[in-house]
């Protein structure tokens, strides 16, 4: 996003139904989570497919500014409800066909309402649970040891059961973090106690993974790389208050049961194989697809692209560290993501890199590190966890570079003609 904002102007001239739509467009991205510098080029090119080639789009996390060229005021509009995963997957689609020229302005507008109220693919109450499965195939391989894993997926329930209440009272809802982080670790940190199990703190960031933020953080990163510092640190700081929240509350736990910092300590008890490894991913994917009301269509590919970027990351981290592994994950995801959109019929390449994205991220592997400031790691915990998600974000920002690259055959025909 540029550092200057376009000034508000023209305030009572009449609406362009051009620019209507790149402002309803927008919006819709914005609430499909997008980060505003990929928000801005999506519009910038669809401006210059539909007639506007001086159309000018700056966007932010609440809502985007667009005036169709230098001479025209600008208009703004904020961003309403949050869009489902497939939501955001057909409104990407939707703006795919503008450019292409399959569909005009009004049919459009048209679709993007009808996907602003279309029902959700299975009932809330499912894609809730899908919490279930993502809390102990996470475990499964950060904690594979089987008192681990049974306490990951009851600490999961609670996890179910706190996003349900938050959507019945969103007055609780900023709460969740806090509350969330507090129970599940009380209830971890008491088996621990009891000697049922070690090594708590990986089966507590396991359980608490799907709610963590480093999705956040990692998208406010690559803003801020990418030009959009407003934008970037406003994430950063959302996403850095709820990991705080987080961390307070198992800290409150750990007190509570007058449990030591050592207690805490990132320790491993057990090293999974290559096929437990396997099977934990295979349920946290299944979590993922279930919990966002993934397209059915895309779900194959969406696994494929996942195992691809998993597999570099394990590999490379392995060797390198998380820092590296996240970057390398982060790339091969974007590369493979861009290979299947090249296919005939192959998902557009946002719907098939956000998934792997979030299993990249997540919040669980370079967090751990965040987790232990709490238990007296200081400076080089913070400098791991950094590192961490400062890859995935590179690698995120080299990723939207790739997925930009024309279909070969589109290439050699330009350099044809």
């Amino acid at each position: 996003m540029s550092s200057k904002s376009p000034s508000v102007r023209g305030v009572e001239a009449p609406p362009d139904p051009l620019r209507r739509l790149l402002l309803e467009l927008g919006e819709a991205l914005l609430g499909g989570g997008l980060p505003v510098h990929d928000v801005e080029e999506e519009l910038h090119g669809l401006g210059r497919a539909m007639g506007a080639p001086d159309v000018r789009v700056a966007a932010l996390t609440n809502g985007l500014f667009v005036a169709l060229d230098t001479d025209e005021g600008t208009r703004f509009q904020p961003v309403g409800a949050a869009l489902r995963f497939e939501q955001t997957a057909d409104v990407l689609h939707l703006v795919h066909r503008l450019r292409a020229g399959e569909v005009d302005g009004s049919q459009a507008l048209a679709e993007l309402d009808r996907i602003r109220r279309a029902p959700a693919r299975w009932p809330t109450w499912v894609a809730d649970l899908g919490a279930l499965p993502v809390g102990v195939g996470v475990c499964i391989f950060l904690q594979p040891v089987t008192a681990n894993v049974l306490a990951a997926g009851a600490g999961s329930l609670i996890v179910v059961g706190l996003t349900v209440l938050a959507r019945r009272l969103p007055r609780l809802r900023p709460l969740l973090p806090v509350t969330a982080g507090f129970l599940v670790a009380l209830l971890v940190l008491s088996l621990a106690r009891a000697s049922l199990l070690d090594g708590p703190l990986r089966t507590i960031v396991a359980t608490l993974a799907i709610l963590l933020p480093g999705g956040l953080l990692v998208t406010g990163l690559s803003e801020i790389a990418a030009g959009a510092s407003s934008a970037g640190t406003a994430r950063l700081v959302s996403g850095a208050v709820q990991l705080a929240l987080f961390l307070a509350g198992v800290a409150a736990a750990a007190t509570a049961i007058g449990m030591p910092a050592s207690a805490l300590a990132n320790i491993q008890v057990a090293k999974p194989s290559w096929w437990v490894i396997a099977l934990g991913l295979a349920l946290a994917v299944a979590g993922v697809v279930v919990n966002v009301n993934t397209p059915p269509s895309a779900v194959p590919w969406i696994v494929a692209v996942i195992a691809v970027s998993v597999t570099v990351q394990v590999v490379v981290g392995s060797v390198h560290g998380a820092a590296i592994g996240g970057l390398a994950g982060a790339v091969s995801a974007a590369v493979a993501a861009t290979v299947v959109h090249w296919l005939p019929g192959g998902p557009l390449w946002q719907v098939l890199y956000l998934p792997a994205f979030w299993i990249v991220v997540p919040g669980s592997f370079g967090l751990l590190n965040t987790a232990q400031i709490e238990v007296g790691n200081g400076a080089q915990s913070v400098l791991a966890a950094v590192s961490a998600v400062f890859g995935v974000a590179i690698g995120t920002l080299i990723g939207s570079v790739i997925s930009r690259i024309p279909r070969p055959s589109l290439a050699v025909a330009q350099l044809r003609a």
